[in-house]
């Protein structure tokens, strides 16, 4: 299993809880600072972040993503 963190700028409100509409992710909230919600998801390898990440980019008003991925603690 494969863990990323995927922030989200949008200047839509509401926008962390239209994140949780997305398969995949585990938990969004939203935040303060350069970018406006957080996206927690969990997928089976590493090629399929990508999949994720455009599936965000085509919500409205999704201006741009960057996605971290966890490292073997």
């Amino acid at each position: 299993m494969v863990r990323a963190v995927i922030l989200v700028k949008s200047p839509k409100k509401l926008i962390a809880a239209r994140l949780r509409n997305v398969d995949k992710i585990t938990e969004s909230f939203p935040v303060s600072g350069q970018f406006d919600a957080v996206a927690i998801i969990d997928v089976e390898e590493l090629s399929f972040i990508k999949d994720v990440t455009t599936e965000i980019q085509k919500i409205p008003g999704v201006e741009r993503t960057e996605a971290m991925v966890q490292v073997n603690p």
